[in-house]
C-alpha cells in the first residue's frame, strides 16, 4: 500500500508553496483559489511522485434556473469519486466530494466537475494558502522551564534526606568519609550542611 507514502511526499512538497488566494470573484468580492492554480501547482508534483487521479462520476444533476434578464442558467450537481493510485505497485485511496456550479451556456457540468477535483484535492493533500519552506523566516523563542513546584511529599523526602545527610556528616571517621558524604547534597549544598561539613572536618583534622 504505496499510495500513502505518495500521498505524504505530495502533502509536502505542496506545503512548501502552498495555492495562495490570487483569483477575485468579481461579483461578490471574495478571493479563491482557482482550479487552473491548482493544476498548475499539482501536475509536476504527481506526475514526479508517481500518483494518478482518476475521477468517477456518481451522479449527476441538472437544473435550470430563470436568470434575471430573463435567460435561463443551468445548475449542475455532480458526486464524484477520485481514485488516488500509486504507480509504482498500483494501491489507491479514493476520495468523494460534491461540485456544484451554474452557467449560462453549456459549461455548468465542466465547471462542477473543476469545483469536485479542487476541493478534493484542497482537502485531500491539505495545501495551505502560504508556504512555509523557508527556515529563516522564523526564530523561536525560547521556551522558559519553570521549576517543578515542590509538593508536600517532596518536601517532606528532601527534609528526611537533609537529616540523613547532617547525621552522616556528625558520624563521619575521616575526611575521606566526609567528603563522600558531602558530595550527596551537589556543588551547593544547603547553609546548614556546609557549616556541619567545616565543623567536622575541623574536627577531624585536629584529632590527626
Amino acid at each position: 500500500m504505496k499510495v500513502y507514502a505518495v500521498i505524504t511526499r505530495v502533502v509536502g512538497a505542496l506545503a512548501k508553496e502552498g495555492i495562495g488566494k490570487g483569483r477575485k470573484n468579481e461579483q461578490q468580492g471574495f478571493r479563491f483559489r482557482g482550479i487552473d492554480d491548482l493544476y498548475n501547482a499539482l501536475a509536476g508534483i504527481v506526475a514526479r511522485e508517481g500518483l494518478c487521479i482518476l475521477p468517477r462520476v456518481l451522479a449527476r444533476t441538472v437544473v435550470e434556473r430563470p436568470t434575471k434578464s430573463g435567460g435561463v442558467s443551468t445548475f449542475a450537481l455532480v458526486d464524484v469519486e477520485f481514485d488516488l493510485v500509486a504507480a509504482e505497485d498500483g494501491s489507491k485511496h479514493t476520495i468523494r466530494t460534491m461540485g456544484e456550479a451554474m452557467d449560462t451556456a453549456d459549461k455548468a457540468t465542466n465547471k462542477a466537475m473543476s469545483a469536485a477535483m479542487k476541493y478534493a484535492c484542497l482537502m485531500a493533500f491539505q495545501i495551505p494558502t502560504e508556504g512555509d519552506n523557508d527556515a529563516d523566516a522564523h526564530t523561536p523563542e525560547p521556551v522558559r522551564r519553570e521549576p517543578a513546584p515542590q509538593t508536600e511529599t517532596s518536601k517532606q523526602v528532601n527534609g528526611e534526606i537533609l537529616r540523613s545527610v547532617l547525621a552522616d556528616i556528625r558520624a563521619a571517621s575521616t575526611i575521606e568519609d566526609l567528603r563522600a558524604i558531602a558530595a550527596r547534597v551537589g556543588k551547593s549544598p544547603p547553609p546548614d550542611v556546609l557549616a556541619a561539613y567545616n565543623d567536622r572536618k575541623a574536627a577531624l583534622a585536629g584529632a590527626a
